[in-house]
């Protein structure tokens, strides 16, 4: 009997060393098919709930990441089992948007976001003659003054940027536009609660926004 007793004694010790480590070697591989990982740490209390997919904490430090929306909400609802999750990336390209000092806090199912997109950036991701001003962002929405040919509207027009039914959408302000609505982000995991843009000044005093999200998995 003691002899079994110490076997699974050593289990839970073995475990306890090496299964958060087989842990990190996945999660490294994972996110870095998207660009470089400076570092990954996992915790779990006891190591063997890591064999059924819970953990208590995981924090990553990347360096740059590229990855379409899709596989951004693919990352997301595999790290579901995850209680607590912190990850910083010095910059993101999330399809044709490139990002900066990028943020993601996971607690429970509820996440966060923030990052800095540059005015460059913005710039580059729209299509060519388009163009957007901020002009205010409360309660999850933001609202901007779009130029170019949006919603089928070659002139300048007001459109607004927040959450409805889970998904990120704009649509233009107006009588005659209203209806219409674009999709900018929507995954069948990640219900987007709520938006939000403000305006910075980045390095060299290149102006820029600072944009956060606010969501949770399902």
């Amino acid at each position: 009997m003691l002899w079994l007793l110490g076997a699974l004694l050593a289990l839970l010790v073995l475990a306890q060393i090496f299964l958060p480590r087989i842990a990190v070697s996945r999660i490294r591989s994972r996110v870095g098919r998207y660009g470089t990982v400076e570092s990954v740490s996992v915790t779990a209390w006891p190591a063997l709930k890591l064999l059924w997919g819970s953990v208590d904490s995981v924090r990553v430090k990347a360096g740059s990441l590229s990855l379409t929306p899709a596989q951004a909400g693919g990352l997301l609802w595999e790290a579901r089992g995850t209680g607590s999750m912190d990850v910083s990336a010095e910059s993101v390209k999330v399809g044709p948007l490139r990002v900066s000092d990028a943020s993601l806090r996971k607690r429970g199912s509820v996440l966060s976001a923030q990052a800095v997109a540059s005015e460059a950036d913005v710039k580059a991701a729209l299509p060519a003659g388009f163009g957007v001003r901020l002009l205010r962002s409360e309660g999850g929405e933001v609202e901007v003054q779009a130029t170019g040919g949006l919603f089928g509207v070659n002139t300048s027009v007001n459109a607004v940027a927040g959450a409805s039914d889970g998904k990120l959408v704009a649509h233009p302000l107006g009588l005659l536009v209203e209806g219409l609505e674009l999709r900018l982000f929507s995954d069948p995991h990640v219900y987007v609660e709520g938006v939000g843009a403000s305006a910075v000044t980045g390095p060299a005093g290149a102006p820029g926004y600072r944009l956060t999200m606010i969501a949770r998995l399902r």
